[in-house]
């Protein structure tokens, strides 16, 4: 895994995008910080990186769509499959490499809120609270293109749907207040996640029958429940709705709320999708 991380980390500041993502992320936080804290006088650090969480959109899957993808391009995938390092020492040393990566322009934040006690009054607790959020954040950003890089060999195209997906996750707190207005949204919605999900499995299982049996069960029991306990289907809708909100727990931290469940949240996407990360790797090393 050591091995990996090193190769990884070392990679990607070989090149430019490296220096680059670098620079942009301190350009911005530098921005934000002189003109939030320094020109106005104010003590809340917590809001400079409430507002960097606009640019992670475009830096993270940057960092993240080449980990895996560029394997695939370059053909070297089937070496590091079949070298004696397994998949979840291979994911974790890719990974660790692209958190890397993301924390290392970090180091200027964690002075910033030391220079703003020397102009008056500032509450560290709360500053590097929000900055240990932050790292979690784009922690799990990068876990969720880490997948979507294994998923294909199109570094655009790996970059272009983390970006959408991270998107959606950013604009999630107002797709959820448009979506709870009736139950016959919900059913809709429900039933295209069955649709997709009866894909997905058919795909890998490479069976038609296999993705026509997952949509039929998916789709009767929707509508059996729409039919029975539409409440339910409604309170279950929500219930997806807030676990999609990637963000939403950040921002509870920047308002004051830090506390152990955000951690939890966090922590536990990471771990999903660097799971799925490794059976999409297993899939390809059988396949």
């Amino acid at each position: 895994m050591t091995a990996i991380f090193k190769r990884e980390f070392k990679s990607c500041f070989t090149g430019m995008i490296g220096w680059v993502i670098a620079a942009v992320s301190l350009f911005f936080l530098g921005l934000y910080y002189t003109n939030r804290n320094l020109l106005y006088a104010s003590s809340d650090f917590a809001t400079v990186l409430y507002t960097m969480t606009m640019i992670l959109l475009f830096l993270l899957p940057a960092i993240s769509m080449r980990s895996f993808a560029e394997e695939r391009k370059n053909k070297t995938d089937q070496l590091l499959l079949t070298s004696p390092v397994g998949i979840p020492s291979i994911v974790a040393g890719k990974y660790l490499a692209e958190v890397a990566i993301f924390a290392l322009p970090l180091a200027a934040a964690v002075i910033m809120p030391l220079i703003l006690t020397a102009f008056g009054t500032v509450s560290l607790v709360a500053a590097y609270s929000a900055l240990l959020g932050y790292l979690l954040l784009g922690a799990a950003c990068l876990a969720v293109g880490t997948w979507i890089s294994a998923l294909t060999e199109n570094q655009i195209l790996a970059y272009l749907a983390t970006f959408g997906a991270l998107l959606v996750a950013y604009l999630m707190n107002g797709i959820q207040t448009m979506f709870t207005t009736g139950n016959l949204l919900a059913f809709v919605v429900f039933m295209v996640i069955v649709l997709v999900a009866a894909i997905l499995v058919g795909v890998s299982c490479k069976r038609l029958t296999a993705g026509l049996t997952v949509f039929c069960i998916g789709a009767a029991a929707v509508f059996i429940l729409f039919l029975a306990r539409p409440a339910w289907l409604l309170t279950a809708f929500n219930a997806v709705l807030d676990a999609l909100a990637l963000f939403e727990p950040f921002k509870d931290i920047v308002g004051g709320m830090f506390s152990i469940p955000a951690i939890v949240y966090y922590l536990s996407v990471i771990g999903l999708f660097l799971f799925m990360t490794g059976q999409a790797l297993e899939r390809r090393r059988w396949n």
